[in-house]
């Protein structure tokens, strides 16, 4: 079968280094301030199995969207290699999965950063709601500046988020015992899958840069380095957190609702609540910077593709900045952050649904990349050896898969009303 190239645009000005600090930037994110506690109290010491797990899932992975995204080159991102494998239907709903996944899983990337402001400074959930607003229009008007300064802030956010956690897990880890690994898995070996589903969260993000792909200078040489250097970078600091948080903490790891903070308590031996809080900032504005960034171009192609109403086309070239479709990304996060805050939820509902969305973009993606890579080359092997495990993490989300269902369904739908208009 003969598959179409997206057309050419003009060339992207990202380069290698900033392409490296926005996929640290989209992987690295809000999970490493809170995940490591969640996962402990899912699966206790055994926890660190599902981070080693996603760690080692993550190399074929990332391989699998950088060879699309090199090859592809395309604000569509997953959604344009869905269409090329599999038709439109396909395409709109892996794209409405990603786009519609992102206002959630920014409403509990900023909660998660407030979290962190209202343990240092007091207020309850008044300075949490703030902090979330302020996160929120800051991340707002630094992409609507233009993904060329996004690339700036995150290449300097991704330096200075990569020396704290390292500092953090260098100081707390010589306080580390033996005896908090014991028992290893409490809650018995089956714990483990929920505990990685739920750490799926902080390993998403290897997709989102693919709707950039179009922007960098020469995918076809800067994806690949960029790649590679992030998932050494982001493997490396997920493993050493999540095992100073377990050997450092012990069984206080669950109940830690700022495990960094906590990590820098024992290493300094005093009030480390301003110092974790600054870092939590920074790492969820590098986070819900990647993904608006990425969504923005994504809701842009989506309309010029048909799969969107035409009007958020504007931005949809390289170099182009979206603005109408960053608009609606973040009307739409500030929405959910206010129904969430009216009704009282928590962040870890809004992480399943997010993650059960973000899971199933990574399915089908994997499936269009066993279609459209050479056979028997190495990034295709590497996309058949990630099918099998993307697949059990989407069972693994359970009833929370019930988002991207209803987002497909809304999808189809608008397909074929779309269609019906026109006939």
């Amino acid at each position: 079968m003969t598959q179409t190239q997206p057309a050419s645009v003009a060339r992207g000005r990202l380069t290698a280094a900033q392409g490296t600090a926005l996929y640290v930037g989209a992987v690295l994110g809000t999970g490493v301030i809170a995940l490591p506690a969640l996962a402990a109290e899912a699966a206790g010491p055994a926890s660190l199995l599902a981070w080693l797990l996603l760690v080692v899932l993550s190399a074929p992975l990332a391989a699998t969207f950088a060879a699309l995204g090199a090859r592809y080159p395309d604000a569509g991102g997953v959604s344009t290699y869905a269409r090329m494998a599999f038709g439109p239907r396909a395409a709109a709903v892996v794209g409405w999965c990603f786009y519609f996944a992102v206002p959630p899983g920014a409403t509990a990337a900023a909660l998660f950063g407030g979290a962190y402001v209202e343990a240092a400074i007091g207020g309850g959930r008044a300075t949490v709601a703030v902090t979330a607003v302020l996160l929120m229009a800051a991340v707002t008007v630094t992409n609507h500046a233009g993904v060329q300064l996004a690339g700036r802030v995150q290449l300097a956010l991704a330096g200075i988020l990569v020396a704290f956690l390292l500092l953090a897990v260098l100081l707390s880890l010589p306080h580390a015992s033996a005896g908090n690994l014991r028992p290893f898995a409490p809650h018995g070996w089956t714990a483990i899958g929920p505990a990685a589903a739920l750490l799926m969260w902080s390993f998403v993000g290897w997709e989102a840069i693919t709707h950039l792909t179009g922007e960098f200078r020469r995918p076809a040489r800067d994806l690949p380095r960029a790649t590679t250097a992030a998932v050494v970078v982001v493997g490396a600091l997920y493993l050493g957190v999540a095992l100073a948080t377990v050997a450092v903490l012990g069984s206080a790891a669950a109940g830690a609702d700022a495990p960094l903070g906590e990590l820098f308590a024992v290493a300094l031996g005093g009030d480390a609540r301003f110092l974790a809080a600054g870092a939590a900032l920074l790492l969820t504005f590098g986070a819900m910077n990647a993904y608006y960034a990425g969504a923005a171009k994504l809701g842009a192609a989506l309309g010029r593709d048909g799969a969107l109403p035409g009007w958020l086309t504007r931005g949809s070239m390289a170099g182009e900045v979206p603005r109408r479709s960053l608009a609606v990304t973040a009307t739409l996060a500030f929405l959910a952050l206010a129904l969430v805050v009216a009704a009282g939820l928590g962040t870890r509902p809004l992480v399943l649904l997010a993650t059960g969305s973000f899971i199933t973009v990574y399915v089908i993606g994997v499936a269009a990349a066993l279609r459209l890579l050479p056979r028997r080359s190495g990034a295709w092997y590497a996309a058949a050896a990630t099918i099998g495990v993307v697949l059990f993490l989407l069972v693994m989300t359970g009833v929370y898969l019930i988002w991207p269902v209803a987002v497909t369904g809304a999808a189809l739908l608008y397909l074929r009303l779309r269609g019906a208009g026109r006939g």
